[in-house]
């Protein structure tokens, strides 16, 4: 597989290149020449495959000549040692034999080591990067902003592996105290840096971007990416998808198949938007956007205006100018009709998102967290409008113990904490306050090199 810069199409790399690289020349995101389209036979024999068998075909279509079968089988058995479990609010998992009288199902994401969707993308990421780099001896520095989850799933993906360097930048006060903890436990002396931005989730992604501008800088770091600004990021976010789907149309094979994914950086739709132009047996996707919506408007009006973020409950969504916005547009060869035709928006505030979040669980008893929550809310919003009946699906993006201090205000009871989550909740914290300018970034990637 080859890719192409979105912002010079002549500029092409092979998947290694595109993955080390993060952006191309002239700062252009990555794009995958081509997509894999597959028959009905072939669909059949990838939804009898386990998650890791599926992943591991998926991803032979997208890497180059230096990734073996062999390899790649390991990399997604290593990467998905965790479940995928599609559940009902009452906690019972697909059963394709029981299925026929459900038609709502919660795609649960946040089994993985740091209880957050981005594992999936970040477990695949870090082992392939690692494996390339081992074969040329070369370094990395990975820089990285976070709105919450995408910091933790790169830090523990890389910890501890040789020749390569973490920096996490995350805005001040604009993650919960559970995944600041995540972000800052890894150990003072680890090769992962967690720095505390005095600004917004903007001020960091816009660091991160100049940092790569910056030539002398990228060039002597050796810099590298790992927000969904890198291919490498997004790609394996198709690969859920694509699973799912099968085992949920092999259940309800004469209903339409409906996504929502509560939206920030728009990463998780584009993976979800790839995996339905491979084939992938989804009808539509609903968005869910917090206060920082553009967007859904963009999906009303056309026009697309990002904007400056405001910070509300549903903290990793606060991204008023989305990466993937672009990737998005070239998949659908920048026609908003198209766009528009697959995804359907919706946005919340902070009290809707409260309330809905109380009565759901007060009504099954599930618990969500209040990006899920936001995603939900879409998705009934959607659902007013629909007269066929339809099989749901409300992507879960992190586990709700993650934002224990705001559930347990919201239902007035205590979140089970997972192991993994209490376990870190007791180590020491350690982090590097910086003001956002790149000379300070600088500075400090100098200091710590």
């Amino acid at each position: 597989m080859h890719y192409h810069s979105l912002k010079d199409p002549s500029v092409t790399a092979k998947f290694g290149e595109a993955l080390l690289a993060s952006l191309a020349p002239g700062g252009g995101l990555w794009m995958p020449d081509s997509l894999p389209k597959f028959t009905d036979v072939q669909l059949a024999k990838m939804g009898a495959m386990s998650f890791p068998e599926c992943a591991s075909l998926l991803a032979r279509h997208f890497v180059d000549e230096r990734f073996s079968d062999d390899d790649l089988n390991a990399i997604c058995d290593d990467a998905y040692d965790f479940p995928l479990p599609l559940v009902t609010a009452s906690g019972r998992e697909l059963d394709v034999a029981m299925a026929e009288n459900d038609d709502e199902y919660f795609l649960e994401l946040f089994h993985g080591p740091t209880l957050a969707f981005k594992d999936f993308a970040a477990r695949f990421m870090g082992r392939a990067a690692s494996h390339l780099l081992t074969r040329s001896g070369e370094r990395r520095t990975i820089l990285v902003a976070t709105s919450g989850d995408t910091g933790g799933a790169i830090g523990y993906s890389f910890l501890n592996q040789a020749g390569i360097k973490v920096y996490i930048l995350y805005p001040k006060g604009g993650v919960s105290r559970v995944q600041e903890q995540q972000l800052t436990s890894m150990g003072a002396n680890s090769n992962i840096k967690a720095i505390c931005v005095d600004g917004t989730f903007d001020d960091c992604q816009q660091l991160v971007k100049d940092a790569f501008a910056d030539e002398q800088l990228s060039e002597t770091h050796q810099l590298m990416s790992a927000n969904s600004i890198n291919v490498g990021r997004v790609i394996p976010q198709s690969f859920y998808y694509f699973w799912t789907s099968l085992q949920l149309k092999a259940a309800h094979p004469n209903r339409a198949l409906v996504y929502s994914i509560p939206s920030g950086n728009l990463g998780n739709l584009t993976g979800g938007l790839i995996a339905k132009k491979m084939g992938a047996p989804i009808d539509r996707f609903v968005i869910g956007n917090n206060a920082n919506d553009p967007f859904v408007d963009y999906l009303a009006s056309g026009e697309y205006k990002p904007r400056p973020s405001v910070p509300t409950l549903s903290n990793a969504m606060d991204i008023g100018r989305p990466n993937n916005f672009p990737r998005i547009c070239d998949l659908f060869n920048n026609i908003h009709a198209d766009i528009a035709k697959v995804c359907y928006g919706a946005s919340f505030d902070d009290q809707s998102t409260e309330r809905h979040l109380r009565r759901f669980h007060t009504q099954t008893g599930y618990v969500m967290c209040p990006h899920t929550t936001v995603g939900h809310l879409a998705m009934e919003q959607f659902a007013k409008n629909v007269d066929e009946p339809f099989t749901r699906v409300t992507v879960a993006t992190a586990h709700p113990a993650k934002f224990a201090d705001d559930v347990e205000r919201i239902l007035h009871e205590d979140v089970t904490m997972p192991a993994p989550l209490a376990q870190m909740m007791d180590k020491p914290s350690h982090k590097h306050i910086m003001e956002p300018a790149l000379s300070a970034l600088s500075d400090y990637l100098t200091q710590t090199a």
